[in-house]
């Protein structure tokens, strides 16, 4: 599932016209680049939500021809409802016969996305008969070093709070899902999910809500949010104007590297 939903707010007057899903990057739109990637990795079906100018989304993708996948279209018509809203929305959609992606639109990166999915499947199949209160690992995380201020915190068994330093005036925040087990690493979130559709059936939040607030609930009652750790990769978040143009300096060099 690719997250294409959102305003891109910061990115007007771009946005104004334009999803962001469809802003040109190096010839190649946001939306384009992450479903190629998410095909080459094995997918043989997407789901994209939409909202912010959803025509022009639902368009793109028919004259695509899916690119050569079958793709099913979420539509947030009231308001976009964030990544765990907008996945639950999506649910009857998704195929519950394999553990299955979640993807920001909005991110360019060199990680391997075969390499995050095979990580989940040996955690999950390694954790499953031990016993551990709920069950296995509901979701596996790319996540990575990076200078932010909004942290993922993980000890030994996985995701154990979330963490927000304080900036710009505005004071820092933190929540413990469980008492530690070991040192706590605090890791920055790469927008890069691998989940279980067992997991669908556990969401209790309602309307519009980040999927992190489900995430550290179901690690405080037992269940495995593990991280993968992607330090050192290409990645580059498309979040302001800023970005983009680094985005397509970065996309230049690639073209030109390549032929």
């Amino acid at each position: 599932m690719i997250l294409a939903a959102g305003l891109g707010t910061r990115l007007r007057p771009l946005t104004d016209a334009t999803p962001k899903a469809l802003i040109d990057v190096g010839g190649v739109c946001m939306l384009e680049r992450v479903a190629r990637r998410l095909i080459d990795a094995g997918a043989d079906r997407l789901i994209v939500n939409v909202h912010h100018h959803a025509e022009q989304i639902e368009r793109f993708i028919a004259d695509r021809d899916g690119f050569g996948v079958e793709v099913a279209v979420s539509r947030e018509a009231e308001a976009p409802l964030e990544t765990g809203g907008g996945l639950l929305h999506a649910a009857p959609l998704i195929r519950r016969d394999a553990p299955f992606f979640l993807h920001n639109v909005d991110i360019i990166t060199g990680v391997a996305l075969t390499e995050v999915y095979a990580a989940h499947q040996e955690a999950a199949a390694a954790a499953a008969p031990s016993g551990v209160a709920g069950g296995g690992v509901l979701a596996t995380l790319a996540v990575h070093e990076r200078e932010t201020r909004r942290f993922l915190l993980f000890d030994d068994r996985g995701l154990c709070g979330w963490e927000n330093l304080p900036a710009g005036g505005r004071p820092g925040a933190r929540v413990d899902a469980r008492p530690a087990h070991g040192p706590v690493r605090p890791l920055a979130f790469a927008g890069i999910h691998v989940i279980e559709p067992a997991l669908l059936d556990l969401l209790t939040e309602r309307g519009a809500f980040t999927i992190i607030t489900a995430y550290v609930r179901l690690a405080g009652a037992g269940h495995i949010i593990q991280g993968h750790d992607v330090t050192g990769r290409t990645w580059l978040e498309i979040g302001d104007p800023d970005r983009l143009e680094r985005a397509r300096a970065w996309a230049g060099t690639q073209t030109r590297e390549n032929g």
